[in-house]
């Protein structure tokens, strides 16, 4: 979801993505960018079409929303 943005604007999408789901709103991510998945709370591994792993993950905390309104 962030691979055309800036670092900054990537950050902001993931923490508004995490504020949803701590929000109860389930998301589903699909990434190659081991930074971006970094704020999954469960990251499932797929290699050639087979899960290769699926773990719980402890996801990176998020700064407190901007005056903006973005978290």
């Amino acid at each position: 979801p962030t691979g055309n943005l800036d670092t900054q604007r990537g950050r902001e999408i993931m923490e508004l993505l995490t504020t949803l789901n701590g929000q109860g709103i389930t998301v589903i991510m699909v990434t190659h960018e081991p930074d971006m998945a970094a704020y999954a709370k469960r990251i499932v591994r797929f290699v050639d079409g087979r899960v290769e792993s699926d773990r719980r993950n402890a996801p990176m905390a998020i700064a407190p929303a901007t005056a903006e309104g973005v978290a």
